[in-house]
């Protein structure tokens, strides 16, 4: 037993942790961490994204990234995912996952549904804020040499 002097009228309660409805949501990451995957299979980068604006403001929403792993398809989804929000918050080159704190970025939230357990909300992509931070260069361009002639269909810069 624990002796509390605690009055719940003075403090309102916690939110609903039902998922929040699919979507395309204005956010930031809050915090992050290179964690070792339960399955031992190598390292993840676990995100927690904080949703901004109006709508659902606060909420948390969570990724991990299999940034290493010993399945080379499941490494270069989570590759692709990391380059995704270091070109939609304008951050390309990034040695500490830090530098991804607090830039805006659109997340695209939908639900996950399990047989056996309850829905919850999953990061299915990451886009730059029409107007936002953009990045000095785009893959696509960073990609392409200068020399490199054009295709019939790329027009001329």
């Amino acid at each position: 037993m624990a002796n509390l002097s605690f009055n719940a009228q003075n403090v309102e309660p916690s939110k609903s942790f039902a998922p929040i409805p699919a979507g395309v949501y204005p956010a930031q990451i809050v915090e992050s961490e290179i964690k070792p995957l339960k399955s031992g299979n190598g390292n993840g980068l676990s995100l927690q994204f904080e949703i901004l604006g109006q709508h659902y403001a606060g909420r948390r929403i969570f990724a991990n990234l299999n940034i290493n792993h010993t399945n080379k398809e499941a490494e270069r989804i989570a590759q692709e995912q990391l380059s995704a929000i270091c070109h939609a918050t304008g951050v390309i080159k990034v040695q500490d996952s830090s530098q991804l704190h607090n830039k805006p970025l659109n997340i695209r939230v939908k639900i996950r549904k399990q047989e056996g357990y309850e829905d919850r909300n999953e990061i299915s992509g990451y886009e730059a804020i029409p107007g936002g931070t953009q990045p000095a260069t785009t893959y696509q361009q960073a990609s392409q040499s200068s020399t490199a002639p054009r295709k019939p269909w790329e027009r001329a810069a």
